[in-house]
């Protein structure tokens, strides 16, 4: 089935009822329904070959959530980018997943297209979070009625890139039947309601925004209180409207800044993309009444466990991600391939229908992330205690979370070594109260180099939640017997370099 069509069963039969309210700006089921159908009409029109990807770099917007529902109506894949990307960013993905149609804001059209061009790409549109742009403007020509693709649950629907430590970005391909089963599985166990209001503050470029929580509230009939960016005062005068709010942890923190958090209707508070501290779990406990939930998922398999929603399935535990998802096979593996003891650390590896079904373009790459008896490697490190509950240790990969976005260490190293008066570099993660982890750059110098033009130099070339907040000139950087550098003793020697003083 055509994910589209699953979705769209969710919603209400008034389709004359709000389901978006974008800061004041509305929108009923009705305009979403006929908005994805003019846009997969034109999608039609440019006769793509069946499959095509289409890659969105874009601010988000309700337009582009409608953009994400046509191209699945039409039975095409989606590719979201960050719209922070970088031209020298944004062109591996094009060359590598090849799109037939890019999309991207209107200021960025000039670097964009060219760039779109030079690789082959034959159409480049412009969406706009002010509702322009020259892809509204094609589709107001088109007819409101589109008749979904078919689509089998095998079938391509999206490729979220992401990486490891070593290398460029990789696509991981997601199926209709993976993001349909992950959304089905988390309606029951996060126990949505028929009047449950989603306060929707996340990007839209990747799992936590795009998939969780947009499917969730499409697929129950539920409003979404929409926000294109977050803004602390703004989401929280919004509180008492909402049922359900989804937020990685620096939303949290921001939040607990706020004088008022109104939260008289809340119902459920979600967590996710990077660890909570349980002493922000513990402040929002206090300040509001309300446990969060934190779960954990990949762009690979989606959510894979969380902690409990209903008080009879158990208690939320803070410092834990809960138990593995219904129809989520998860266990911890040991260095020697054995199933690990309660309580002992190993690697953590998945099964289940939200699995990806692999790399794109890269058999090897996927072959090598999967077990002989197809279980797939997550890369992250953890254990499980006496109730089933994993505790995430660490990550096998020198993957860095800030703020909830994803930073690899050896993308951002390659584009700093290549810098004047850099030596070497090694990229961490650090202790940071707003973003959880911060970039921290430790370099060895050639001639004088100066921190803050490095930091500049980088702003022009990577997005900004890549660029290193600090970057410290070491005369040599701690190597093992093997020459490898220790970046596990660097993210000792600096994790005090943000902390607050007294």
């Amino acid at each position: 089935m055509n994910l589209y069509t699953a979705l769209r069963a969710g919603f209400p039969a008034d389709l004359d009822s709000t389901a978006i309210d974008a800061e004041g700006a509305l929108y009923s089921w009705r305009d979403l329904e006929r908005g994805s159908a003019m846009l997969a009409n034109w999608l039609d029109r440019l006769a793509l070959p069946a499959g095509s990807r289409v890659a969105v770099h874009a601010d988000k917007s309700v337009e582009g959530l409608v953009l994400y529902l046509a191209v699945l109506r039409a039975g095409h894949v989606y590719l979201p980018l960050n719209p922070a990307y970088h031209a020298a960013e944004l062109e591996h993905f094009i060359a590598d997943a090849a799109p037939a149609v890019v999309v991207c804001a209107g200021r960025n059209f000039g670097w964009v297209s060219k760039l779109a061009f030079q690789r082959g790409v034959r159409w480049v549109f412009t969406l706009n979070d002010d509702r322009s742009g020259t892809l509204l403007d094609r589709a107001a020509q088109m007819g409101d009625v589109h008749m979904p693709a078919e689509r089998a649950a095998g079938d391509l629907a999206a490729i979220l890139y992401t990486s490891g430590t070593t290398g460029r970005s990789k696509g991981a391909m997601l199926s209709h039947g993976n993001l349909l089963s992950n959304a089905e599985t988390l309606k029951a166990y996060w126990d949505w309601k028929p009047d449950d209001v989603l306060l929707h503050a996340l990007p839209i470029f990747d799992v936590h925004g795009l998939f969780i929580a947009s499917h969730g509230a499409l697929l129950n009939g539920s409003r979404m209180l929409w926000f294109n960016k977050f803004d602390a005062a703004a989401v929280a005068r919004r509180l008492p409207e909402a049922t359900v709010f989804m937020g990685v942890p620096t939303l949290y923190t921001r939040l607990l800044h706020e004088k008022q958090l109104d939260c008289r209707h809340m119902r459920l508070f979600i967590s996710g993309s990077a660890p909570l501290l349980a002493e922000t779990w513990h402040d929002w406990e206090a300040r509001t009444g309300h446990r969060i939930l934190e779960r954990y998922g990949m762009s690979e398999t989606l959510m894979l466990t969380s902690n409990p929603c209903r008080a009879e399935d158990g208690a939320r535990m803070p410092g834990t991600v809960g138990r593995p998802l219904p129809g989520v096979g998860l266990r911890v593996v040991g260095d020697d391939g054995r199933a690990c003891a309660t309580g002992e650390i190993g690697g953590v590896q998945v099964r289940g229908p939200n699995v990806f079904g692999g790399y794109w373009q890269m058999p090897e790459k996927t072959a090598e992330e999967f077990t002989a008896d197809g279980w797939f490697r997550t890369g992250d490190v953890g254990r499980l205690d006496e109730a089933g509950y994993l505790t995430l240790i660490g990550r096998s990969k020198d993957l860095i979370i800030s703020g909830g976005f994803n930073v690899y260490p050896a993308e951002v190293e390659g584009f700093l070594n290549e810098l004047p008066g850099v030596g070497e570099s090694a990229v961490i993660g650090v202790p940071h109260e707003d973003f959880g982890e911060a970039v921290v750059a430790v370099i060895t110098a050639r001639g004088q180099p100066d921190p803050d033009a490095l930091i500049a130099a980088l702003k022009a070339h990577i997005a900004g939640f890549k660029v290193p907040k600090r970057i410290l000139v070491v005369p040599e950087l701690p190597r093992n017997a093997m020459g490898k550098v220790q970046k596990k003793l660097l993210r000792e020697q600096h994790a005090a370099v943000f902390a607050t003083p007294g």
